[in-house]
């Protein structure tokens, strides 16, 4: 059976490749900390299970004394910016075709995947037929984009490194926030957030508790910076005992419009910085937060809407 650990193991592989060409590029003065650093990335997607939490700890706290004393460098992009925008010019929207192949992989593997089976047996692991689903179609797209642009096979191992030199410390914050949040919710941090909220708030309606469900799934993510650590910290200080528990609200249509409230924050802070900061590094723009400010005037009604939209379809 394929089970999740396939994909850790993917996600591995191609971060060792990372820190390998890393110590290849002579162009990045940095490159043997370049190295260093996706090297014990890999090592955690790789050996994760049998390091436990504290050798794992131990690598983050690598990771993080590499990135705070400046370790992380850049080396020369292959090409110049001319050739790089003929080639654009030359493939125009044919580009996308690739980035498309991943999200049709995952709607139509989530549907099928899990009723495979060989013998009788499960071919993928059915509760992670999604994640799954999600490497498949990267695998896929790699392999539609080496076909449609001809490129030697290196290529998207070349480009990867350059893209993740060039976000930096900041391409691991989904990961490092989603642990976060575990970490709170096993902590207790939830309960004590529905205790205070309770002690302000009366809970006297659904209406009063998925207003505040998904203003504390923004507000948290704003603080947060990514809506991975503030759901399970919102959900199981309000979502689970009051929406879901006191007034029988559905827990799929609960659990999804709440991560989407989560992300209209996720819009409206720097702290999601590989969102919002780092496009602004990458487009070169001289204002860091022209990004946030472009994204509030839709992520102010789109978080009114996902409120409206809970109070209607979770307790029909």
């Amino acid at each position: 059976m394929i089970k999740l650990g396939f994909v850790y193991i993917l996600a591995g592989l191609v971060f060792a490749a990372f820190a390998v060409l890393s110590g290849r590029d002579a162009t990045n003065p940095k490159r043997w900390m370049n190295t260093g650093f996706w090297g014990l990335f890999a090592v955690s997607f790789l050996a994760g299970d049998w390091l436990g939490d504290l050798g794992n700890g131990v690598l983050v706290l690598c990771m993080a004394l590499i990135s705070g004393l400046g370790g992380l460098g850049r080396g020369e992009p292959d090409g110049s910016p001319g050739a790089r925008k003929l080639s654009a010019e030359k493939w125009g929207n044919r580009l996308f075709i690739p980035a498309l192949v991943i999200p049709a992989t995952v709607l139509i593997g989530t549907l099928a995947l899990q009723h495979i089976s060989v013998g009788g047996t499960p071919l993928f692991q059915a509760k992670q037929a999604t994640l799954i689903s999600l490497a498949l179609g990267a695998v896929l797209a790699v392999i539609t984009a080496l076909v449609l642009l001809r490129q030697p096979v290196i290529s998207p191992l070349q480009e990867g490194r350059r893209l993740m030199d060039t976000v930096g410390w900041a391409g691991l914050l989904p990961q490092m926030l989603a642990a976060l949040g575990a970490v709170f919710a096993l902590a207790g941090v939830g309960k004590v957030v529905g205790d205070l909220v309770t002690t302000a708030i009366p809970m006297d309606g659904h209406l009063a508790a998925v207003a505040v469900y998904c203003l504390g799934m923004a507000l948290f993510t704003i603080i947060m910076g990514n809506a991975f650590a503030a759901f399970p910290v919102m959900t199981a200080g309000v979502g689970l005992p009051f929406l879901i528990v006191r007034f029988g609200g559905d827990p799929a249509v609960v659990c999804a419009i709440g991560m989407l409230s989560g992300f209209c924050g996720t819009l409206m802070t720097p702290l999601a910085a590989n969102f919002n900061i780092v496009p602004a590094a990458l487009l070169e723009l001289k204002d860091r937060h022209a990004v946030i400010a472009a994204q509030i005037p839709t992520a102010a009604p789109l978080l009114l809407a996902n409120m409206v939209l809970m109070y209607v379809l979770a307790f029909r």
